[in-house]
C-alpha cells in the first residue's frame, strides 16, 4: 500500500478528477454500440476508480456514484459475475 500527502487544494483537483472520470465511465457503459468485451474493462476500471473516490467522498455524493440496476453476465471471457451489461 503506497500513502500520499495532498495539500487541500490537490484534494479538490482529485475529488473533481475521479468524479469526472466516473461520470465518463458511466456514460460509456450506457452506450449500446459498445461491445461486451469493451464493457467488461470500463466496469473493471469503474470498480477500482469508484474504490479510490470511496476513500475521501462523503456518503451522499458517492451514492450519486454507486451502480444499480440488473446486470446480467457474459458467457465470453468470464469467471462468474464479472461481465456486466447494463439493461
Amino acid at each position: 500500500m503506497l500513502g500520499m500527502l495532498f495539500n487541500e487544494k490537490e484534494c479538490k483537483e482529485l475529488d473533481y478528477v475521479l468524479r469526472k472520470e466516473l461520470d465518463e465511465m458511466l456514460f460509456d457503459l450506457s452506450d449500446n454500440r459498445l461491445d461486451q468485451e469493451i464493457k467488461y474493462a470500463i466496469a473493471s476500471r469503474y470498480k477500482t476508480v469508484f474504490r479510490m473516490y470511496a476513500r475521501f467522498a462523503p456518503p451522499k455524493e458517492l451514492s450519486k456514484y454507486a451502480r444499480g440496476g440488473k446486470l446480467k453476465k457474459s458467457s465470453r471471457n468470464a469467471e462468474a459475475g464479472d461481465i456486466f451489461d447494463l439493461q
